[in-house]
């Protein structure tokens, strides 16, 4: 190679590299070196002559992608205990960077073998994206499939200590890793923190790969939202005419009859112990009552807002009802926990796909594979030979001949209309309607009344996988394999607004309890908060490492809680758009969770059959200096675990007395 091709091969790679000021350096170097005559020798210059022979072999040579990569792996896998763990988050990006790239310049079978060499070391945590980074195996295929587009477009967020930084960079450098060294430039943006390595327990965003870069994300959380409760409204009026009655008032009225019959009956010393067993009880109870208004008193009262949609009007009836709920409420805190009670599909054979509880627990409605949908009636099931386990048409029981509500000798109604699993199922407030979502890409609107189809709503163009009435009813959410979210009322066939920004299937949707905003969780590990009215998102919550399952909002408007694949429940404060505490306990998915009426205990449901209690109350509190010290901030205690014997858990649901209800079904193979 000539002095004048060698000259004309670094400024191309210069220029090519981006590299503005080593170019311009370059230019004057060849300038002052024409002037003076003084002409370069490579020949004499061993190391220079190495170089530009490392750097004159083509650069979509696979070969070249897979020796650096092995090289930087190796380096990482060997580095110091202390840094590794950082070091080792630069490995996965490089990867799907590699990938693309060797698949952007045509060599197929070469990226097949690159990805199979070194795909099981990001299997445990990234196993989704890499299924799709599989299907990727053509040039035209990065720009055709958007996961893949936006990669190509975005940057990664990795945060490291200001030693690991130094370290990848002197490595890079040594090692002349050209190619991941552009990549790194390209595609990787350290979020560089002075001090000691972050411990990846604390820090569960330590690695971000999202769609839209976390300086968007950052902007659209920077928005304000209205996360208050709604003025005037039934709770807030019960408050003001009287409260909540206390612990001991209710207990009082429970037992006052009961009492009165047993005192007549007792001697007069016994009436005197009697008495005194009680007084003691009462003082206990009204204890624990003040105890649980003294907790309360500590947060501050949620602003009120006005509705953003225009919301039913409550029928004096209902409304009644609801007021005599609020007087009958138990206060739970962390020492007053709810009762459970639980119900078991039995007989299923695994094709129950979804449950769904009333919000007065007397309804329940399964949603099963072969495209049915079916609906328990409590009071009539607990009528009927005391057996309250509920039964699959499949299976004779004894429950399956006792005549039901015009269903022949069924123990449910059936409600049959769709042409596809059922995936998802939402109560009215009231009970007296029923939605069901499926994979023939409707929701169906139906009168557990009438015991009749009333609508069928179609706008979506893949499975629907969730649907969700809002706490005032007439308005509902559903949520989409095609990456769509849709505002739906029950009076009208189009949906009203269409939220789309998702890079993946929208798995689940949860209003707010202002119903002004809805939240949607979706495969692409990330939950979005919506404002009902513009359609536009407002917040981005970025931190999980899978696809997120379930979705609740505090009853106060505060809080929102995610639960994911892997386990992990997350805790968002909706006014920043931060993880307020990471929820470690589950060992399988988080497939339903659920606040408590005045939002001091969150219960969380999973597949590895246990429904866990956890105090809200002690994660949202400001943080003492010396848990900032010890680096324990934030951190949720768990009160309580419940197990089944052999049931996942499916759905949660707090009633507005605060009585907890859950369901799934029986499995066999646990």
């Amino acid at each position: 190679m000539d002095e004048e091709a060698v000259v004309k091969f670094v400024e191309t790679y210069l220029k090519k590299k981006g590299f503005k000021q080593a170019e311009l350096a370059f230019h004057e170097e060849i300038q002052q070196q024409n002037n003076s005559n003084n002409a370069v020798n490579i020949h004499s210059d061993p190391d220079l002559s190495t170089l530009l022979h490392s750097l004159s072999q083509p650069e979509d040579s696979p070969a070249r992608y897979q020796d650096e990569y092995s090289k930087l792996r190796t380096w990482a896998y060997s580095s110091l205990d202390l840094y590794k763990h950082e070091l080792l988050r630069v490995l996965y990006p490089v990867f799907v960077h590699c990938y693309m790239d060797i698949v952007a310049k045509g060599h197929i079978q070469d990226a097949r073998n690159f990805f199979n060499s070194f795909h099981e070391d990001h299997k445990m945590m990234h196993s989704r994206d890499l299924q799709k980074l599989e299907g990727v195996l053509s040039p035209s295929h990065l720009e055709e499939m958007e996961f893949a587009h936006t990669l190509r477009q975005s940057k990664v967020n990795i945060k490291i200590c200001q030693y690991s930084d130094e370290l990848i960079m002197q490595y890079l450098r040594k090692s002349k890793s050209s190619i991941i060294l552009g990549i790194v430039n390209d595609h990787i943006n350290f979020q560089v923190s002075p001090g000691q390595p972050i411990s990846i327990s604390d820090d569960p965003d330590a690695v971000t790969l999202i769609g839209s870069s976390q300086d968007a994300a950052n902007q659209i959380n920077k928005k304000e939202i209205h996360w208050g409760l709604l003025e005037d409204s039934l709770e807030e009026r019960f408050e003001k005419t009287g409260g909540f009655l206390s612990d001991s008032e209710k207990t009082e009225g429970e037992t006052k009859e009961g009492d009165m019959d047993e005192n007549k009956k007792r001697s007069m010393d016994g009436g005197k112990q009697a008495s005194i067993k009680k007084s003691k009880k009462d003082k206990a109870a009204s204890a624990t009552a003040k105890a649980v208004r003294l907790e309360a008193n500590t947060v501050p009262a949620a602003p009120r807002v006005k509705p953003e949609l225009p919301l039913p009007v409550m029928q004096a009836d209902v409304e009644q009802s609801i007021l005599e709920d609020l007087r009958n409420r138990v206060q739970l805190s962390s020492a007053t926990l709810p009762s459970v009670s639980f119900y078991t599909f039995i007989n299923t054979h695994n094709s129950l796909n979804c449950s769904s509880i009333s919000h007065d627990g007397s309804l329940v409605a399964g949603g099963f594979s072969d495209s049915s949908l079916k609906v328990w009636d409590m009071a009539k099931l607990g009528q009927q030979a005391g057996n309250s386990i509920l039964q699959d048409e499949n299976d004779a029981a004894p429950s399956e001949h006792v005549s039901g509500p015009n269903s022949g000798k069924r123990s449910y109604t059936l409600f049959q209309g769709h042409s596809g699993p059922v995936h998802s199922a939402s109560f009215s407030p009231l009970g007296d309607f029923v939605l069901s979502s499926s994979a023939d890409t409707t929701v169906r609107l139906w009168s557990t009344e009438l015991n009749a189809n009333l609508v069928c709503y179609k706008g979506h163009n893949y499975p629907v996988w969730d649907v969700q009435f809002s706490p005032m009813g007439h308005y509902f959410a559903s949520a989409s394999h095609d990456r769509t979210a849709r505002i739906w009322s029950v009076d009208r066939i189009q949906p009203l607004r269409i939220m789309a920004g998702h890079l993946s299937d929208v798995d689940c949707v949860q209003w707010h309890a202002n119903c002004n905003y809805i939240a949607t969780g979706s495969s692409d590990k990330t939950v979005r908060l919506w404002d009902v009215q513009s359609g536009e998102c407002v917040r981005i919550f970025i931190g999980h490492r899978s696809m997120i399952l379930s979705l609740a909002m505090s009853p106060d408007g505060r809080y929102m809680a995610s639960g994911d694949e892997d386990g992990t429940i997350m805790m968002w404060d909706l006014s920043s758009g931060r993880c307020i505490s990471p929820l470690m306990g589950h060992h399988s998915c988080v497939w339903s969770l659920a606040f408590s009426c005045e939002s001091s205990l969150l219960a969380s449901g999973s597949a590895d059959c246990t429904v866990k209690l956890w105090d809200v109350t002690t994660s949202t509190k400001p943080a003492k200096k010396e848990e900032n010290k010890s680096g324990n901030t934030h951190r949720m205690r768990l009160l309580k675990t419940l197990p089944t014997k052999s049931t996942p858990v499916s759905t949660l649901r707090f009633s507005r007395r605060n009585l907890l209800f859950a369901a799934g079904a029986l499995s066999k193979s646990q």
